[in-house]
């Protein structure tokens, strides 16, 4: 069985991170492997919530790994807490990213055109070191910008969609030659002149092509769904299915997960209900 290191934090409510990676990748047949950078009674998201950050402890699961000889054939990294929990992960992968491994980097930072209160400039810095290391990258909108410099108002002031499609796409290329991977930008939600319907997409650019695709969007923003887009895209390259299939699967998976999840009326800040569902990803 295929194991995959994964370090992100542990939140108890709001179906994020290994609450939402290990249930996915386990049901995918792959060994998740977690590397708690924090824990917290719920994301962050809500009014009120516990949190402990650590930073310090993250050594002792490399060490310990280390006299077990461990390998990963895959490493997927998610939220940290800052510059110095990306040093930890820079020294993680010199010691068990090996050739054959695969690591997707997804940049926790901000949202809707807005930073996380985490995202400190010396972070931001650390972050562009930490995707040059990444052979698949998960940046939503707003990461994107922050890591190529695009400004988020700039693109969104335009009002044709193939101006806008066509600067997303020059960031997305800059940010592929920066870090030499296959870049994903999710929740791309384009201008549109259609006012009744609106569409939530994923542009892939690797260098050589470029696609977009896109689903109906329903306007809410579910705590938790660019961890599962992730984790279920890793779990599809595992299993050897090439880069566009994974995509579909887990764009298939969401939209069925987020439609229950609206219909039944759930708060944003809980997540969606995707375990039903993930009989989709066997």
């Amino acid at each position: 069985m295929k194991k995959v290191a994964v370090i992100q934090d542990l939140s108890s409510f709001g179906k994020c991170s290994l609450t939402a990676a290990i249930p996915v990748l386990s049901v995918m047949g792959v060994q998740a492997c977690p590397l708690p950078t924090a824990i917290l009674s719920a994301q962050t998201g809500y009014p009120s919530f516990f949190y402990e950050d650590l930073t310090s402890k993250m050594q002792f699961f490399e060490e310990e790994w280390s006299k077990m000889n461990v390998t990963f054939d895959g490493i997927y990294t998610g939220f940290v807490t800052g510059r110095e929990q990306i040093n930890n992960i820079l020294r993680f992968l010199d010691k068990f990213n090996h050739e054959e491994s695969l690591v997707l980097v997804d940049p926790v930072m901000g949202d809707e055109g807005e930073a996380y209160k985490l995202t400190t400039d010396e972070l931001l810095d650390r972050m562009r070191d930490l995707v040059k290391c990444a052979d698949v990258i998960t940046p939503n909108v707003t990461e994107c910008c922050l890591l190529t410099g695009l400004a988020y108002e700039k693109l969104h002031n335009y009002t044709d969609e193939k101006d806008f499609l066509k600067a997303l796409e020059d960031a997305g290329n800059t940010l592929h030659q920066l870090s030499d991977a296959k870049v994903i930008i999710t929740g791309v939600t384009r201008p549109s002149s259609n006012a009744g319907k609106r569409f939530v997409g994923n542009m892939y650019l690797d260098g050589n092509k470029t696609f977009y695709s896109e689903m109906v969007y329903n306007g809410k923003s579910y705590s938790g769904t660019g961890d599962l887009f992730a984790s279920v895209l890793m779990g599809s390259m595992m299993r050897g299915e090439n880069i566009e299939k994974s995509i579909q699967l887990a764009e298939q998976f969401l939209t069925a997960a987020i439609d229950d999840t609206y219909i039944k009326g759930i708060p944003e800040v809980e997540g969606v209900n995707f375990e039903k569902y993930l009989k989709m990803l066997i």
